[in-house]
């Protein structure tokens, strides 16, 4: 599972096998939750407190085309 960076203690990441549109997994020590890329869009939260979702949203959206870069990198 590629890591794409860590910030606040919430790890960014995708799984290996992973399917489109675009989204990243984040985790931390409260659970964890998957976004959507564009528009940044919160698709599911297992236990992850809205302030870190709320972070999670703005790291998301300030490195999308690192997530984007990624992503393509990867699973080309």
């Amino acid at each position: 599972m590629p890591e794409l960076f860590r910030f606040f203690g919430i790890r960014f990441f995708f799984y290996s096998n992973e399917h489109l549109p675009i989204h990243i997994h984040i985790r931390n020590g409260d659970g964890n939750a998957k976004f959507e890329i564009k528009p940044v869009k919160l698709i599911e939260n297992n236990g992850v407190k809205s302030k870190d979702l709320k972070i999670a949203e703005g790291l998301i959206e300030e490195n999308e085309d690192l997530i984007k870069q990624r992503w393509n990198e990867y699973f080309s």
